[in-house]
């Protein structure tokens, strides 16, 4: 795991801050998860560490929602997009958030942290069958979703 610390960083902070919506504490939440992640020695040799990282993460982030309030947290669109793009964007988002949790939650580590199938499986606890079953319903979903405002007949 040493060689590619720095991708597990920015995986696990793209996962926080997709969590949490708050740069600054997605910072920390990563930063959090690497201490207690260290600081269990007798994990890190077991292997599966990529499956450990995210359960921390994952801890982190929940109690960290659990003390903010639901309406704090911000929705920061960069400033330099097209506006194309950022209709996109805001397309694409509202999609997502019309899917169940957990939809959406296996869409980000497959497709934006592009794990594979089976790591995803052992951070979420169900097998691979259903993690890839899941996955293609939440696409067909979102492709649906999306479909609907498209112009093209």
């Amino acid at each position: 795991m040493s060689t590619d610390i720095k991708e597990q960083y920015d995986k696990i902070y793209r996962y926080c801050y997709y969590k949490v919506g708050d740069p600054s504490l997605a910072e920390d939440l990563t930063q959090e998860t690497f201490l207690k992640y260290f600081a269990q020695s007798s994990y890190i040799e077991r292997g599966k560490a990529l499956a450990y990282l995210y359960t921390i993460a994952r801890n982190l982030c929940i109690d960290a929602f659990r003390k903010k309030h639901p309406g704090e947290l911000p929705d920061e669109l960069p400033d330099h997009d097209s506006m194309e793009r950022l209709e996109l964007k805001i397309a694409v988002r509202q999609a997502l958030k019309t899917l169940p949790k957990q939809e959406r939650e296996l869409l980000l580590l497959r497709y934006a942290n592009e794990l594979s199938v089976g790591e995803i499986s052992v951070i979420m606890g169900m097998s691979r069958f259903a993690v890839y079953r899941r996955t293609s319903s939440a696409l067909a979903a979102l492709k649906v979703l999306l479909g609907e405002g498209d112009s093209n007949e």
